[in-house]
């Protein structure tokens, strides 16, 4: 750290922005709603979580948490009656992670505050705007999957 500030804040410092205030709002409306048990970080497994099931090794990898964190993460959130681990049909030997009905019930929530969140954002920027936003804040999160999209999208035929 030189001790210099710049001009404007840097990438790193806004997406921290951007995910504090996001979360905030999240959290504080899901309890509110009942779901008031649960903590931000949790996130990591919630926000990933299927109705059908997933695995943990998957939860990782789409959050970028290591999964030893995941574990964790589930242990808790499984105590808390919004998990539940089962075999997976495919692999009985490996474990799914399922929402229990609160689970479900607080993926419902989440979803429409998310929804109501991004709506108000789409509305400030313009709709446009807001999904260009979007798109290049998914490129720069995920370098690889923006890269594969664009290998995908040069051999398509032209709009």
């Amino acid at each position: 750290m030189t001790g210099h500030q710049a001009a404007e804040p840097d990438l790193g410092v806004l997406a921290a922005r951007i995910l504090f205030s996001v979360q905030r709002e999240l959290f504080t409306r899901l309890a509110e709603q009942g779901f008031d048990d649960i903590q931000p970080r949790s996130g990591a497994v919630l926000a990933h979580l299927r109705a059908d099931g997933i695995r943990a090794s998957e939860l990782a990898r789409a959050s970028g948490q290591h999964k030893q964190v995941i574990g964790s993460l589930i242990d808790s959130l499984e105590r808390l009656g919004y998990v539940e681990r089962r075999p997976d049909p495919a692999d009985r030997r490996a474990k799914l992670i399922h929402p229990t009905e609160r689970g479900l019930l607080q993926m419902e929530a989440a979803a429409a505050i998310m929804h109501t969140i991004e709506a108000r954002h789409a509305k400030a920027l313009g709709k446009h705007e807001y999904a260009a936003f979007k798109t290049a804040l998914q490129r720069v999160a995920d370098p690889p999957r923006a890269a594969r999209r664009d290998s995908r999208d040069a051999g398509a035929e032209p709009d």
